[in-house]
């Protein structure tokens, strides 16, 4: 007979709740503003990105339904059939922009990149979860979990999406100096890196991958080309001052100079509207979010907890930073959305099921340590 733990109950994160609540409302109202006037056709983003909200908190729901070291025996499968959905894209996806990233599902269009980020957290907390290494892990030791991160990273890179494919390393980076290796280890690793990005410009980035790398050293070379995206959304975030102009008088937006503005530069749009202070206060709260995350991962009761939880705020914190940089013009325009505030129902709710797992984490933080196997 079903019966719920009332220690789950008095265990449920209520702030993490709260701060998530928080920034998806500033996020739903800034993608009002940013799809606004709506178009007299289709259904307008905002409300499309709410219906991803009630259907991410239903997979909250589910998943703090079971406990998380579950996923020890389903990642692999899980891992499998990640792997599958984008060699699936390979063949079967539909294409936008020069990319084939997306399934097309009828009620929404998937793109299985996103999940597959979080597939990964999973994997690598898995493994990591499992083999301790005391000295530190040697090179030997940290083939599987660089074999993980090739998989989808490979994959991703046929489609084409640089700046995924990027995210795939960078949550292998952090998980693995969080597991401490070997000194030898970071130098061999560090010099391999180095060498893969000296052969990726030469032989396997495109051009137009080249010239945004080239934008972020020289932006102002190309004012109508290149570098359009940066120099519109530095004036947008400029031009807020310290109060903003005001909810919906956006001028940079709502007179169309700032392109992708409800995706990937949607943050601009709250900065010119909100100004500095708006802004201090949206990306202090954001930034309490993951810190409360952090707190979660350093409370879990076993080892696959905290990597889980570790996991699941790194792909969110790089993905936060990576954006806020690019609208910056502190790095190159690379297609990553800010989690839970860019438009996209994939990566809403990829980023509301890691939440999700945060929150089953701390759920279960009473229950005492189990061996692993």
């Amino acid at each position: 007979m079903f019966r719920v733990d009332r220690r789950f109950l008095t265990s449920f994160d209520w702030g993490l709740l709260l701060l998530l609540l928080l920034v998806s409302g500033m996020a739903l109202f800034n993608l009002y503003s940013a799809s606004y006037p709506p178009k007299p056709w289709g259904m307008p983003p905002y409300v499309r990105q709410a219906y991803f909200f009630l259907g991410g908190g239903l997979g909250i729901l589910c998943l703090i339904s079971f406990d998380y070291k579950e996923l020890h025996s389903w990642n692999y499968p899980i891992f499998v059939l990640m792997a599958l959905s984008l060699v699936a894209v390979l063949f079967f996806g539909d294409s936008a922009g020069g990319s084939q990233r997306w399934i097309n599902l009828g009620f929404f269009r998937l793109q299985p990149s996103e999940p597959a980020k979080l597939v990964l957290v999973v994997a690598l907390a898995s493994y990591y979860g499992r083999k301790e290494a005391p000295d530190g892990y040697t090179l030997q030791e940290l083939l599987p979990p660089v074999g993980l991160t090739l998989v989808p990273c490979a994959l991703i890179m046929l489609q084409p999406d640089l700046g995924t494919a990027l995210m795939f390393v960078i949550i292998f980076v952090s998980m693995t100096v969080f597991a401490r290796p070997r000194i030898f280890t970071y130098l061999t690793l560090g010099a391999m890196g180095s060498g893969a990005g000296v052969l990726a410009w030469f032989f396997l980035l495109k051009d137009y991958q080249k010239r945004r790398i080239e934008t972020l050293l020289n932006p102002g070379h190309d004012p109508n080309g290149a570098g359009y995206q940066i120099e519109q959304s530095k004036i947008a975030i400029g031009s807020g001052g310290k109060l903003g102009k005001g909810y919906l008088e956006g001028t940079q937006g709502h007179l169309h100079f700032l392109p992708e503005r409800h995706t990937d530069f949607a943050f601009a749009v709250w900065a010119e509207e909100w100004g500095f202070f708006g802004t201090v206060f949206f990306i202090g709260v954001y930034f309490l979010m993951l810190f409360w995350g952090l707190h979660v991962a350093m409370t879990a009761r076993d080892r696959f907890g905290v990597f889980l939880a570790f996991g699941v705020v790194m792909l969110i914190f790089w993905q936060a930073v990576i954006n806020l940089l690019m609208i910056l013009g502190l790095l190159p325009v690379v297609g990553i959305p800010l989690p839970l505030v860019s438009y996209g129902g994939s990566s809403l709710l990829t980023t509301l099921l890691a939440l999700g797992i945060l929150m089953n984490v701390r759920m279960r933080r009473f229950q005492g340590e189990r061996t692993l196997d």
